[in-house]
């Protein structure tokens, strides 16, 4: 017989919320992309308190309505078809400043996928560094980390696929790449 009492252990609900609040990575429940709870860890990686994002809409974690507009549905094919999406992208925190995070959507409502949501956020600035980028270059980067064409991108993000193809050189020259393979390994996503 144990010599604690059942009194002293704490209960299952406080275990859960501190498993929540202090989770390794950013959680946060959203309904209708309203922040309705998230962790610690979400609000320090984009440098908020946690009471400043409760009640806002995702649109506050982007540098702009015009980079929220771009960003907000992709994945949301694959949330209708899976329930679940992933992707590496660029975003700002409070102070403006931007890095690479690793997002991960779960819906809990698949025929709404954006009704009641779980997301995860990891900084993965440490073997990312963020690299100066355009709004438009940080699009068609998303993208191709994404695995997208250069017509999937244009399809995507509403414009030709010869300028999602002048931006696809245009990196290639920033980064010294001979291809997009070398240039996805130059923003870290692989191994050349």
């Amino acid at each position: 017989m144990s010599s604690g009492s059942k009194r002293d252990e704490p209960d299952y609900r406080t275990l859960c919320d501190l498993a929540f609040d202090n989770a390794p990575i950013g959680l946060v429940l959203t309904e209708n992309r309203i922040i309705r709870a998230c962790n610690r860890t979400f609000a320090d990686i984009f440098g908020y308190e946690k009471d400043e994002l409760i009640g806002q809409s995702f649109r506050v974690l982007y540098a702009s309505n015009e980079d929220f507009e771009q960003i907000r549905d992709i994945g949301l094919q694959a949330l209708k078809i899976g329930g679940q999406y992933t992707d590496e992208r660029i975003m700002p925190r409070k102070d403006g400043s931007l890095f690479w995070c690793r997002f991960r959507a779960h819906s809990l409502t698949p025929d709404e996928p954006l009704q009641r949501a779980i997301l995860s956020y990891a900084d993965i600035s440490d073997h990312r560094p963020y690299l100066e980028l355009s709004a438009r270059e940080r699009q068609i980067v998303t993208h191709l980390l994404g695995g997208k064409t250069s017509k999937e991108i244009a399809r995507l993000i509403g414009i030709s696929p010869r300028t999602v193809e002048y931006y696809r050189s245009r990196l290639l020259k920033k980064f010294n790449a001979s291809n997009v393979t070398e240039l996805l390994a130059h923003l870290g996503s692989a191994p050349v």
